[in-house]
């Protein structure tokens, strides 16, 4: 059941595909496709504000489109690991299915979390709409996360692919609760991430496209003891520099 290397960079060449086009809704959002924006902050910046009036610009249902183009534009580079296991493990015919019901698992847990992460973002954007303050202050907190065990063991856990059934039903069920655990472990570790581009009155897709280069480059960090200690895991950053072909 394994796949060849030539089909393992097609699907490597969809992902990464699939991306960069929820990227381009996300930075430039094409003939206004979009519904609504995914930086409330930005909106809100330099008037008064009520929930109302941002409710208003926009609906909760618009909010969570934007968040959840936002993290298939981020995350999906990340999935190709456990899609490929997913892909090497089943069979031809069942395979389409098992990584759809993968992604949706995965999903589902991001919507979860997006969903309470901008009700805080309301929150923050009717105290004090256009601050910087809100982001000082998260920036402590995403480094005191970076740093603690509780996020690298989210990490290590997220290196964890579970054995799935081969046939039935059961390899369904298997790719969807992989997805759900993989999805839940990911957002105990990027949940920071995730959130400081959104509190970010100016400069959120800049933020955005740092965000999500310190999450693939963490993601390739082999697991590691969980304790307290100063690692901004820029494996993907070193790999980089040392394929620079420029002779120094």
């Amino acid at each position: 059941m394994r796949t060849s290397d030539t089909d393992r960079d097609l699907m490597t060449y969809i992902i990464w595909g699939i991306s960069c086009i929820f990227w381009i809704f996300l930075l430039w959002n094409p003939g206004n496709l979009m519904p609504a924006t995914h930086c409330l902050m930005t909106l809100c910046e330099g008037r008064e504000t009520s929930l109302k009036m941002l409710l208003k610009i926009n609906s909760i249902s618009d909010m969570m489109i934007g968040w959840i183009l936002m993290v298939f534009a981020m995350m999906l580079p990340k999935l190709m690991v456990p899609i490929q296991n997913i892909i090497d493990h089943s069979f031809k015919d069942m395979r389409s299915l098992m990584v759809f019901l993968f992604i949706a698992g995965y999903a589902s847990t991001w919507i979860v979390a997006g969903f309470l992460l901008n009700i805080l973002i309301l929150f923050v954007s009717i105290q004090m709409p256009g601050s910087f303050i809100p982001a000082v202050i998260l920036g402590v907190v995403v480094l005191i996360w970076q740093f603690s065990p509780v996020k690298q063991r989210c990490l290590n856990k997220g290196h964890y692919h579970p054995v799935l059934a081969a046939w039935g039903l059961k390899a369904y069920k298997d790719a969807f609760s992989f997805g759900l655990s993989h999805g839940f472990w990911c957002v105990g570790a990027g949940w920071a991430l995730m959130l400081f581009p959104m509190v970010l009155p100016q400069g959120h897709h800049f933020a955005m496209l740092m965000v999500t280069f310190m999450m693939l480059s963490e993601h390739m960090e082999h697991p590691q003891i969980p304790r307290w200690k100063v690692n901004f895991r820029l494996k993907l950053l070193r790999i980089l520099v040392s394929q620079n072909p420029i002779k120094r």
